[in-house]
Parts: structure tokens; C-alpha cells; sequence
């Protein structure tokens, strides 16, 4: 492993950069009305050749809770009593740098993940220190770089966690790679790394995926992108363009997976088959198990996982964005999904069902962070899975693009904005008044 250099100085956590990601919201969202009604564009035009050129407005089909999402025009409202609005936001840190997920670890900190400087930091009482870690091991390029974090159910006893990462093979290629790791008494280094699972395809870094999340039984989910290449979604002997089910202790394929026999060790791990780019998995309550995905041009979708389900994205040959995102001309049965953007799309990303009696008619419900669209909604399914309400409240469309959610054991949550340049948050995510 390469020797591990000191951590550096905290990062500066004052509010003093958090204008520069409200006009850029501000402007992106004029831009967007601007266009309104435009002409859909061809497939080669839509064809994002990296995540950071998607921008565009929320679907119509975002519904409105009048006074419950009044607008938020300033730092000082931001902070101040929200009273009839749905959610209060206020900023926990400033200064990061493309974070990408967070998790609690206990003793009121947090730790995330930051993609395209790969590192790994701590949030305690508005600090963020760097933990010590083999950034320089991180194949960083386009969308993939230190993504996905999960910590284990256990973490007080055996301290470990998990993350997804852009990794150099020998030769020179490159894959996506699940990696357990060890993280110190102090949280200031983390060491011990174990290669829970490797060969998740990547080329240029495009559609690298790639969120984790431990259900209830103990299994690790695994989210994948399909790399950009048309052959991955469909094939069940890649990983890419995937939900994956694996053991967090071993890396060995679940056992109840679809094809716990297949003469391909990589099908072993195939749970579901047929996406584009996940970049969201979560368990409901319920039991049920979801993942929320990025479309083309068109159609983000929020998926209900059914055990060997195939999500119908199949770009072949060549790479065809202008095919359906769920393609029912393919043989056999293609899931459809229980939430789509339509035309245009709002990149949505991280997501967790709310918990919560707190949350009044947010309870229940799945928060979903949007990259392009510079919001959240909260979609509410019924006890059948079936959608039946989306709210987006305006306290959230003030801080740009929105990368994850993840909530907290004392019921708030957590949520990372994705605008670059050193310009992004992390904020706090109460109920309203």
C-alpha cells in the first residue's frame, strides 16, 4: 500500500461560500425555464459525455403543496422558523468538494466520501477533518472516482465500512471495486483494506455507478453503472448495469441470488439486470428493496428490485441512448418503473425512505436528491409499492445540485450538494413548523 502523508488542516466549514452555489442554482434554473417547450433532442445531442453537463428542470410531474414549499431566497430565512413550509434546511459545512455519501458512525460524526479528490473525511460539531487514506490508489476519471460509503451494522464493535472506488488493474485497465476497510479508534485513519469484490467494468469513467447499502439480512447491495457500453446491461455474466447482492464478511455471492450455481462467478452475484447508471439504493421499510437510476434524455427511473428482474435498457448496438429506458420489445418480461422523470430528466441520485413520526406528511415517504433538476422530491408509494404523491419543497432548490440523502439516528437528514469548485454543503434537513 502507498504510504499514508498526514491528514491536512480541517476544511473551512464558515457559510462564507455558500452564495456561489445559490447563483449558480439561480441561473441554471433560468436558463432552464428559458428553454421550456424546446424541441427533444436527437440521441447524438443528448448523449452526455460526462454527469456534470446534465442540467435541466424538474419533471411536470412534480406536484405542488402551495403554501407548504414557500421559497427561500436567503441565508437568514434559510435559518430562520419555518413555519407552514414542509422542511427546514440549514448548513451544516461548506468548502467540500464534490462529496459523494455519508454515513453516521456514532458519537454525533459523520463520515463521507468526496469522488473526485478521493478522500475521507469526518464531520464532528461543524468540523471536517481528512482521515488518513490511499487516495493516490483511486482511479479518479469523469463520474467515477471515490463514490458509494457504507458503514456496518457492527461499527462499534469491529469499526469497518465499505466503499466503492475507481481502481487501476494491472496492464493499466481500470475497474470499479467494493473494498472493506477499517477505520481507527481516533477516526482518523483508515487502514486494513480487504477487495470485497473487483471487475465492475469501467472505461472513461462514464456511468461508474455506484452506491452500497447493508439490508436487514446482512446482505451488501451493490449498485453498478453499465460503463457506457452497450453490451453490460443485458449481459448477466457483467456486473455492470446491475443491482449486485453479495456477503459484506466474505465478498462471496449471496446465496439466495437469482443464480447462486451459475457456471459464471460474476452472474452469482446478479440480482437484478437491464439498468443504465444506478446511483441510489435503499430498503423500505416493508422489506422491499429499490434503486434509482439515471435515464438518457429521458425517464430517471425509481425501480421496485425483484429477484432476476430485467429493468429493460439495452442501448445495443453501438451505445443508442434513444431506445426506451425499459424496452418491452426484448424478449421476455421487463420491469417497469414505479417513478419516472418523463422528458427531461433531473438526474436524481442518493435516496432514503423518511422515519419518523416527526415528518407529519413527509413520513414515510422516499427522499430522492437530483443532480440536474437542484431539488428533492419525496415520492409516497402505497402499502402496494404504487406511487401516489411527489412533493418537492422549495427550502430545497436553494443550494444547487442535490447528490444524496441519508437520515440520522435522531430522525433528521443529511444531504450533499454536488456543484464543484470547492463550492458545496452539507446540510442539515429538519421537518417544518
Amino acid at each position: 500500500m502507498t504510504p499514508l502523508t498526514p491528514p491536512p488542516a480541517p476544511l473551512d466549514v464558515s457559510p462564507s461560500h455558500r452564495s456561489r452555489p445559490r447563483l449558480r442554482a439561480l441561473t441554471a434554473g433560468l436558463l432552464a425555464a428559458a428553454v421550456l417547450g424546446a424541441p427533444a433532442p436527437t440521441a447524438a445531442e443528448s448523449a452526455e459525455s460526462s454527469e456534470s453537463s446534465e442540467s435541466s428542470e424538474s419533471p411536470a410531474s412534480v406536484e405542488s403543496s402551495g403554501s407548504a414549499e414557500e421559497t427561500v431566497t436567503s441565508a437568514s430565512s434559510r435559518q430562520a422558523s419555518a413555519r407552514g413550509r414542509l422542511v427546514r434546511v440549514s448548513v451544516m459545512a461548506s468548502g467540500l468538494d464534490v462529496p459523494w455519501d455519508v454515513r453516521p458512525i456514532g458519537g454525533r460524526t459523520l463520515l463521507l466520501t468526496q469522488r473526485d479528490t478521493a478522500t475521507l473525511h469526518t464531520w464532528r460539531r461543524g468540523v471536517v477533518r481528512r482521515v488518513r487514506f490511499p487516495s493516490r490508489q483511486v482511479w479518479v476519471s469523469g463520474e467515477t472516482g471515490l463514490m458509494g460509503l457504507e458503514v456496518d451494522p457492527r461499527f462499534q464493535r469491529n469499526r469497518r465500512f465499505y466503499t466503492c472506488q475507481g481502481a487501476t488493474r494491472s496492464g493499466g485497465a481500470h475497474d470499479v471495486r467494493v473494498i472493506a476497510w477499517r477505520l481507527s479508534k481516533d477516526a482518523t485513519r483508515a487502514g486494513r483494506p480487504e477487495v470485497l469484490l473487483k471487475g465492475i467494468p469501467a472505461t472513461s469513467g462514464r456511468h461508474g455507478g455506484c452506491r452500497l447499502t447493508v439490508t436487514s439480512n446482512g446482505a451488501l447491495l451493490v449498485g453498478t453503472g453499465d460503463a457506457a457500453t452497450s453490451s453490460n446491461p443485458q449481459d448477466t455474466t457483467s456486473l455492470g448495469g446491475k443491482t449486485l447482492r453479495l456477503n459484506r464478511a466474505t465478498g462471496r455471492p449471496w446465496p439466495t441470488n437469482p443464480w447462486p450455481d451459475a457456471r459464471s462467478k460474476k452472474r452469482r452475484y446478479v440480482l437484478t439486470y437491464g439498468h443504465r447508471n444506478v446511483q441510489g439504493v435503499m430498503q423500505r421499510r416493508n422489506g422491499t428493496l429499490w434503486s434509482i437510476e439515471h435515464g438518457s434524455y429521458r425517464d430517471d427511473e425509481v425501480n421496485l428490485l425483484r429477484k432476476g428482474g430485467n429493468y429493460g435498457w439495452d442501448p445495443g448496438p453501438g451505445y443508442d441512448e434513444s431506445v426506451p429506458m425499459t424496452d418491452h420489445s426484448l424478449p421476455g418480461r421487463q420491469r417497469s418503473a414505479r417513478w419516472r422523470s418523463g422528458e427531461p430528466t433531473i438526474a436524481p441520485s442518493g435516496g432514503t425512505f423518511v422515519g419518523g413520526r416527526e415528518w407529519g406528511p413527509l413520513k414515510g415517504t422516499m427522499a430522492v436528491a437530483a443532480l440536474k433538476g437542484s431539488q428533492m422530491l419525496f415520492l409516497r408509494f402505497d402499502s402496494d409499492n404504487r406511487l401516489t404523491r411527489v412533493r418537492a419543497p422549495r427550502a430545497l432548490k436553494q443550494h444547487g445540485r442535490l447528490r444524496t440523502v441519508v437520515q440520522l439516528p435522531g430522525g433528521s437528514l443529511v444531504a450533499l450538494t454536488s456543484n464543484g469548485d470547492g463550492d458545496d454543503e452539507m446540510l442539515r434537513i429538519r421537518p417544518g413548523a
